[in-house]
């Protein structure tokens, strides 16, 4: 007869946590029931949130850097800032019931009820502080998400605006706005100017999204005590989707003699802009009469008829909000190629003493903006050079990872510093653009003389007119030619060598066509009215260096060398006033610039 075997006790589950189920549910949606295992109502809570984040996800790896484009349009912002306050009352409810489900899972694992559930039991008070404590903590991460949406809401209202054309109120410029320019103040309207506000803006072209794209970039120095808004940086960046290329052009803060493009303006300045670029904005805000675009617009258009292409759009940043802006990136890594030693940079408290080595350096905001603005002891060429050096710096180090680790920052930064009339609804297109730039291409132009044009000295101040022919050519050719060429070019130009050429055999026209292709290839060369020592006629072309010139024109020299094929001959005679004389002779190569469109 078998014994009949004692009933093991009924072993009770082991009670779980109400508040690691809420906490789970603070992670993600869902996770709370799965840890009760309550399957159907993990997977109700998961499903919604875990949809969304597979789109996002998926939107993410299918376009990269477009998604900011897209995040950033304010109808996206605004749905954003809304989903964050429903998704903030999903997460609530999703902990709550969690926390619920454990509490109920407990009591009837303890044998206090059937199916229909136990009786009302009042709330534990460390659960509820531990419940409340979840959901304090999730407000405190949506709380975030909500500040910076906003933050970013704002930025992108600031940022992109294009009703604002910089149209002034009509007042005339301050006195000290027209003197920092180098110029005469603003002048006065004419009986042929009654009519002039009554002509419509300039009509500029909108980019397409597909075509070549023209940006002016202005970096502007106010100085609102003073009454000054110099646009002291004008560059223009011109991208080509078809290559993928970019071509920046710059033109020198003292460039005078601008062609006006057929605005009232021309009744009163003529048919160019005669005081300097950089004031041309404050002109424009004081008189909207003559400049009825505004600001922005003559700017625009005015550097498109110098250039012959539409200017589409600006992006304007002050030189403060620059320095913001490099610090929100973390600063900006430069390569140094040519030393900057300048005795009178304008400083806060006066002169400062600005010394940068060659070399790779890693640049603050307020280095970075020395680095770009200083004007001592450097030319033109140099100092648009460094401009756009800083710009293409920033341009490489600023990737994806880089904005969005530091998207904070630059938000409010950017928000302050940064004004463009570029269409907010295209800044996906833009972005994708930029993305595929071959940033080892480009095409860098920067029209300074002697090719470009021509200095002077009127009433002691400096200035440049500009050789409007040879601009357009350069910027018509911009994707058409070895950037090689340009760029040696624009180096020898820097070296400003003086050169003289002399006809030694008498041709009529040899020493012009020879100082046209040498000014072709960058050497500020000129064939005056000159005969060279009498005497027999030189084989050979004869290239003569005096007073130790060529200590300091390396490249100029090289070149010499390169196009006569002769050896340079150190001269020192202190009665001549130039730094190179070629003679030609019987010998000389038949050399002729290339034909200007």
């Amino acid at each position: 007869m078998q014994q009949q075997q004692e009933a093991r006790p009924r072993v009770r589950p082991r009670a779980r946590s109400a508040f690691t189920a809420a906490f789970l549910s603070l992670i993600f949606p869902g996770l709370g029931h799965a840890y009760a295992r309550a399957w159907y109502r993990a997977v109700a809570f998961a499903a919604a949130p875990f949809l969304l984040l597979a789109l996002l996800a998926g939107a993410m790896i299918s376009y990269n850097i477009e998604v900011l484009g897209v995040a950033l349009q304010p109808p996206v912002l605004i749905a954003i800032l809304v989903g964050n306050v429903v998704a903030y009352g999903y997460r609530i409810v999703a902990a709550v019931d969690a926390h619920r489900v454990v509490r109920y899972l407990n009591r009837v694992s303890d044998g206090g009820a059937g199916r229909l559930g136990p009786a009302r039991a009042s709330l534990a008070p460390v659960s509820l502080a531990g419940l409340l404590a979840v959901v304090l903590v999730m407000g405190g991460a949506h709380a975030a998400v909500a500040y910076y949406d906003i933050q970013a809401l704002t930025a992108v209202q600031n940022i992109f605006n294009p009703t604002d054309t910089g149209a002034g109120t009509g007042a005339s410029p301050a006195p000290g706005a027209t003197e920092a320019a180098g110029a005469t103040a603003s002048p006065e309207p004419s009986q042929t100017d009654a009519g002039a506000g009554a002509s419509a803006a300039p009509s500029l072209v909108p980019w397409n999204g597909t075509g070549r794209l023209n940006v002016l970039l202005i970096g502007t120095d106010k100085r609102p005590a003073e009454g000054t808004w110099n646009t002291d940086t004008l560059i223009v960046a011109s991208i080509d989707p078809a290559s993928h290329q970019v071509a920046m052009f710059s033109l020198p803060r003292d460039t005078v003699g601008v062609p006006l493009p057929p605005i009232p303006a021309r009744s009163t300045f003529g048919a160019t802009f005669n005081l300097k670029i950089n004031s041309l904005f404050l002109q424009a805000r004081a008189r909207p009469d003559l400049f009825p675009g505004g600001g922005y617009e003559t700017l625009k258009d005015t550097l498109g008829y110098l250039y012959g292409i539409p200017i589409s759009y600006f992006v304007e940043v002050d030189f403060t909000g620059f320095k913001t802006v490099v610090d929100a990136l973390g600063g900006v890594t430069v390569n140094v190629q040519v030393p900057v030693v300048d005795d009178y940079y304008p400083g806060d408290k006066g002169t400062l003493r600005v010394y940068i080595q060659t070399g790779v350096q890693h640049m603050t905001g307020t280095q970075a903006l020395i680095y770009a603005r200083s004007r001592h002891g450097s030319s033109d060429f140099d100092r648009a050079s460094r401009q756009q050096r800083v710009l293409l710096s920033l341009r490489q180090q600023a990737d994806f990872a880089t904005l969005i680790q530091r998207l904070p920052d630059l938000v409010q930064s950017t928000s302050r510093a940064v004004k463009t009339d570029f269409p907010i609804a295209k800044l996906p297109q833009l972005i994708d653009l930029a993305s595929r730039i071959d940033i080892g291409n480009i095409r860098s132009f920067v029209f300074s003389p002697p090719y470009y044009g021509i200095e002077g000295y009127p009433g002691g101040i400096y200035t440049l007119s500009p050789n409007v022919p040879r601009i357009r050519a350069a910027v018509g050719s911009a994707f058409d030619f070895d950037p090689r060429v340009e760029a040696q070019r624009q180096s020898v130009a820097q070296e400003g060598a003086r050169v003289w050429v002399l006809n030694g055999t008498g041709a009529i026209g040899t020493a012009a066509a020879v100082a046209g292709y040498l000014d072709f290839r960058g050497v500020a060369a000129s064939a005056p009215n000159q005969r060279p020592p009498a005497g027999s006629v030189p084989a050979d072309t004869i290239v003569r260096v005096y007073n130790g010139a060529g200590a300091k024109m390396p490249l100029t020299l090289a070149l010499l060398k390169d196009v006569f094929g002769v050896a340079v001959v150190p001269v020192t005679d202190p009665a001549v006033k130039v730094d190179v004389i070629v003679t030609t002779g019987t010998g000389t190569p038949t050399l002729e610039a290339p034909a200007i469109p």
